[in-house]
């Protein structure tokens, strides 16, 4: 077993851990999540702490590890919640949520729309920012992940959607 499944995951006040047959469901007060598990992993609730525990023959002991962080990142989720947050670096670049849509103009000739999924909250407090926040983890980076992927940023003049606080390397231009 490896050196991150040994340790518990500790399980604060309004936070609720309900392991099933082959699966984990958590609920705390922004949100549910649910789990399913490998079949050689388990979960055990004691002293407010939740264990994983693996099986002895498994073929895979490194999946207790990535158990254990995965119910770790979804109580930190369904208590304090996770944010990524996006700049558009560019002249006319703009972001607006319009309903369930964010609507993006990124230098196309059309504007591009991106739906949000459920469970995911879009805000842009500028025309230029736009905060994506949500419980799950995974899914707040991977609508980051697309949204950033419309215009990543190019390494000569730096335009296009980039993480707040991500350093583009600049590449010096063609001389004559």
């Amino acid at each position: 077993m490896s050196r991150v499944a040994k340790m518990p995951v500790k399980i604060p006040a309004g936070v609720q851990i309900t392991p099933e047959a082959g699966s984990v469901t958590v609920k705390g007060a922004k949100a549910s999540l649910h789990l399913v598990l490998p079949k050689s992993v388990q979960i055990e609730i004691k002293d407010g702490q939740a264990i994983v525990v693996a099986d002895s023959v498994s073929k895979d002991p490194a999946m207790s590890g990535t158990v254990r962080a995965l119910i770790n990142n979804m109580v930190d989720g369904v208590t304090k919640g996770y944010e990524k947050r996006l700049a558009l670096v560019g002249v006319g670049y703009r972001a607006a949520v319009a309903g369930k849509k964010l609507n993006l103009s990124l230098g196309f000739s059309h504007p591009v729309e991106f739906a949000i999924p459920e469970g995911i909250s879009v805000e842009t407090p500028t025309q230029t920012e736009i905060i994506i926040k949500g419980a799950d983890k995974q899914m707040v980076g991977l609508v980051a992940a697309k949204i950033r992927g419309y215009r990543p940023p190019e390494p000569y003049k730096g335009k296009g959607v980039r993480y707040l606080g991500e350093k583009v390397v600049m590449k010096e231009a063609k001389k004559k």
